[in-house]
This record gives C-alpha cells, structure tokens and sequence, in this order.
C-alpha cells in the first residue's frame, strides 16, 4: 500500500493546507443546490448539496470523521453521524467535522433569506476524545452574544446566566455595548415555542428580528461587526449549536447552550444515555469545542444576515463565503466569481467533473 508522507507545512499546522477545502465544498454545495431554490424540494436541495460535498472531500486527503451531523433517516439525503469524508490515506491528518449541508431547508425550497451551507472541523490527535462534544438532543436553548460582551464581563461586568430574566440579560447587553436597551437588537426565531422570547423583548422595548430559519447564522450574527444584531435568543437544533460554537470560538463571541427535551417521552430517552446533571447542564463554546483547533466556513445560498446569497449575472454565478481559524482569530470574506460555461464540480454520484 502507498504511504502518504504528508510534507512540512501539512505535519506542522494541517489546518492551513486544507482551510480552503472546506470552502470549495460549502461553495460547490450551494452552487449544486441553488438550483432548487424556490421550487419546494427541500429534500432534492439537500441531496444536490450532499452529493457536491461528498465530491470535494473524495479528493482530499484528511482523515474526516462526522461527529456532529444528522442521525440516519429512512430515504432521506444527509451526511450522517460517523462517516468518513477525505481518503483516509495512512499519514492523513485527523479531523472531527461537523456540518450542515444546507442549514434552512425549509427556506431554500420556499425561496426565502437564511439559507447556507456550512461546515466546521477541528483537528484530532492520536489518542485524543473527540474535540467537538455531541448532544444527544434534537433541541437545545441557546443564548449567544459577541466578543465586547465578553470583555466587559471579564473587566467586571455581573455574567450573564441562561436561567437570568430576560430583561436583566438585555440590560447587561445595553451597558457592555454602550447602548439603551431600546437600541439592543434581539433575533430569535418566529416559532410560537418562542411567544415569551418575543412578548418579552416588546414589552422591555428592545428591538426585535425574526426569523423563519436559520439559527446558525442567527447565533453567528451577534459576534460580527456588520449584522446589526446583538443578542440571539431561542431553541434550535443542537447539532447547529456545535457549528455555531466552532464559529464563535474563532471570533471571540460567547454562546450559553441547555438541551431542550421536547416533551416527556424525549426526556426519559436522553437520560438513557446522559446523567440529569448532563442534561441540565449550560454548556459554553469551549465545553463544545474542546482545544485550540477549530475551522468554521460558510456558503450563502440566499441572503442572510451572515453572508450574501449565490448571485446568478448571466453565465456567471458569484458566491459570498466566510472562513475562519481559531488559533488565529482570522475571519476572511471569499467572494469568487464563477464562470458557468467552464465551471465542474467533482459529484460523487457521478464520480466525475460534471458541469453546473
């Protein structure tokens, strides 16, 4: 068997050698998937992006393990817990990856905002447990605010609890972010688990953005300078709970997580497989993801306040995505323009180049 002899720069830091293949596969996956934008096929959305994710990592050489992915469902596309994704060739560095091939299905198929394809990875040593903890959970509360709210409460400021009144947590908002607390900007999503979320937020005064889907990007938005937001607030799925910690590990930003059992039945199947402790437990970024390392990128497929959607200008398809490191604190904006009348993609479907 051939051995693979990874050179210098893999063997000292891999993260930088592959950083840009996450983003070719989060871009190829919104370019296969932009296709089903608006035509109410959430599952064939899934899939194209699926099988162009596939395809990138086919060609790569990591030692990919899924960690924090969807559970195995009957016929239905996804990228499940446990696959491999890279060719495993011996010598391959180590890597724990979570993702999403499109995180707002339901938006790409009614042809609305918040819709991206987004992964994240951290770097796995031989021996080492897992680097991103997974939660048994399907939903968890996430409360997640940016890197000037964690200074102020590292200067002194009283820390911000999950359990806190919501008008106390927005106060302590307003005062780290020199603000009035009718000046704060809540995002939370319209789901009616969330009529107290957003009766509260009113009734203080603060201001309030909802949202159909989404809640990566939602989480994300507090912990960048641009997005207007300053606070998320709600229940979302777990699995986006670990991608959005991957992000904010790189930017600085704070993010308070629980699990969410939906009803009693739910409940009593975690504690089967997690203490009562576990269970209520509030959980931050470095409980989820563990150690230094820590890649996170994103494509938009349609605008969101994190990145813009693909832009289609003739034969000519433009992508917006981000890409940031943890042990840098780098976050980069990668705007690539796309010529449709050249452009492949590698499918693992077809196990070839195919045109979009």
């Amino acid at each position: 068997m051939e051995t693979y002899v990874p050179n210098s720069l893999t063997s000292s830091d891999p993260e930088r050698t592959i950083e840009f293949e996450f983003v070719r596969a989060t871009e190829n996956a919104a370019l296969n998937s932009m296709h089903w934008l608006g035509r109410g096929e959430k599952e064939k959305a899934d899939a194209a992006a699926c099988d162009a994710i596939y395809g990138v990592f086919d060609l790569v050489d990591i030692a990919g393990e899924v960690v924090i992915g969807e559970g195995i469902k009957d016929n239905a596309p996804g990228i499940f817990l446990g696959e491999q994704l890279g060719t495993w060739r011996p010598g391959s560095p180590r890597f724990d990856i979570a993702l999403d091939p499109i995180d707002g299905t339901t938006n790409i198929a009614g042809g609305m905002p918040n819709a991206i394809s987004v992964m994240a990875a951290s770097e796995r040593f031989g021996g080492q447990e897992h680097a991103m903890r997974n939660l048994p959970s399907f939903y968890a509360t996430k409360l997640a605010y940016g890197p000037e709210v964690v200074k102020a409460i590292k200067d002194g400021m009283e820390p911000i609890a999950l359990d806190d009144p919501l008008e106390k947590i927005l106060e302590r908002i307003a005062d780290a972010l020199g603000k009035r607390v009718a000046e704060v900007v809540v995002m939370t999503m319209n789901r009616p688990r969330h009529a107290h979320i957003i009766s509260k937020v009113r009734e203080v005064g603060a201001s309030l953005r909802l949202i159909t889907d989404g809640d990566i990007t939602a989480a994300v938005s507090p912990s960048l300078p641009d997005t207007g937001v300053d606070l998320y607030y709600g229940i979302g799925g777990s699995p986006e709970g670990i991608l959005t910690a991957a992000a904010l590990k790189a930017l600085g930003g704070e993010m308070l997580l629980r699990m969410w059992p939906r009803d009693q039945e739910e409940r009593a199947s975690l504690l089967k497989e997690v203490s009562e402790e576990d269970l209520t437990r509030v959980y931050n970024v470095d409980d989820l993801v563990r150690g230094s390392s820590a890649l996170f990128c994103a494509t938009g497929i349609s605008d969101s306040p994190l990145l813009p959607g693909v832009k289609l200008m003739g034969k000519k398809a433009i992508t917006t995505s981000i890409l940031m490191r943890a042990r840098s604190r780098t976050v980069r904006y990668i705007r690539a323009v796309h010529d449709l009348e050249h452009k492949t993609i590698h499918l693992r479907s077809a196990r070839s180049d195919r045109k979009l």
